[in-house]
């Protein structure tokens, strides 16, 4: 198990550059800087030379080359590619080492599985032009894919340490947390790739000086695909200052809930690092936000706050994980 979980930290930390680098890819527009997939313009690298460039160019005459947004893209496709090359290793390990108990066969294969599956979303978000339910769901399976990588540590760490598997009510808790967190996210996602960071611009009242009606229904309604690029975003101002208002409702609710799990766990000083990463980057994610309406949504605004609610579900998930090993006996992970 020892190489698995050598494969498994690198697996994490190439998980965390690919998600970081889909958020930078999409918040600088570069969703579509290769309009085919796996390829880009018909290469594997982005052409470089003027007959290459005129070449692409001639393939897709509907679509300008910008290189900068090629070459974003394809870094992120490449990283993807081996991050997912790492996962099938860890699975194959696992099937290696099937017949023994503690193998984590189970949850390797899973890994496997949603790395294909978020291969393909990969490509439909390209070849369905951002289709913002696509981005969305392409951005939630990356976020997974770090997770279950986070627990398979956990058990692999626990493997290694001879313990059992075990649960608590506090582990419950913060696993509430963690699902809360995702759904924050996902609105989150949904804000992004229908551009609504733009909707209002008012921290607190979406605009100061004017009534704004919201609309819901329409911000929350799945467009259908029709051919149409949604790079920019195509839902109404309403709809989109909808989605905004309830993006900031969710951040209020997961906020409240684990500031209030921070003081139920606080007692445990075994647990304060954790609980303070967490205290600390929630604090952090809520003046990101406001900021981030009050200046018009910088780049650099925009991928901190993206960043932090990473490190708040990886700072959830290692709550989680160091709960479970202190009630097993194991101090250090």
């Amino acid at each position: 198990m020892e190489r698995v979980l050598r494969l498994c930290h690198l697996a994490i930390l190439l998980a965390l550059v690919v998600v970081l680098l889909g958020a930078w890819t999409r918040i600088n527009d570069a969703g579509l800087g290769c309009p085919d997939w796996p390829g880009c313009y018909g290469e594997w690298i982005l052409p470089s030379d003027t007959q290459q460039l005129a070449s692409a160019q001639e393939l897709y005459p509907e679509q300008p080359i910008v290189a900068a947004k090629g070459w974003l893209e394809m870094v992120h496709r490449y990283a993807a590619g081996m991050l997912g090359l790492l996962i099938a290793a860890i699975a194959w390990l696992a099937w290696q080492q099937r017949h023994r108990p503690e193998s984590p066969l189970k949850l390797s294969i899973a890994l496997l599985g949603l790395v294909i599956v978020q291969a393909a979303f990969g490509m439909w978000t390209v070849t369905l032009k951002l289709l913002p339910q696509v981005v969305t769901l392409h951005l939630l399976g990356g976020l997974l894919t770090l997770t279950l990588l986070l627990v398979l540590r956990y058990r692999l760490i626990r493997v290694k340490a001879r313990h059992r598997l075990s649960s608590s009510n506090r582990q419950r808790l913060v696993a509430v947390g963690a699902m809360l967190l995702f759904a924050q996210i996902m609105l989150g996602g949904w804000t992004s790739s229908n551009y609504a960071g733009w909707a209002c611009t008012d921290w607190l009242l979406c605009e100061r000086n004017e009534q704004v009606n919201f609309d819901y229904s329409g911000g929350f309604s799945l467009p259908a695909y029709t051919g149409q690029s949604h790079e920019g975003g195509l839902k109404d101002r309403e709809s989109r200052a909808a989605i905004q208002v309830v993006h900031r409702f969710g951040a209020v609710m997961v906020s409240l809930y684990l500031l209030a799990l921070c003081l139920i766990l606080k007692k445990q000083r075994a647990l304060l690092f954790p609980l303070s990463a967490i205290a600390i980057i929630l604090i952090g994610q809520n003046v990101l936000g406001m900021l981030n309406v009050a200046w018009g949504l910088p780049r650099y605004m925009a991928i901190a706050h993206h960043g932090g609610a990473v490190a708040l579900l990886v700072s959830l998930v290692w709550l989680y994980s160091r709960i479970g090993l202190l009630r097993e006996g194991v101090r250090h992970a």
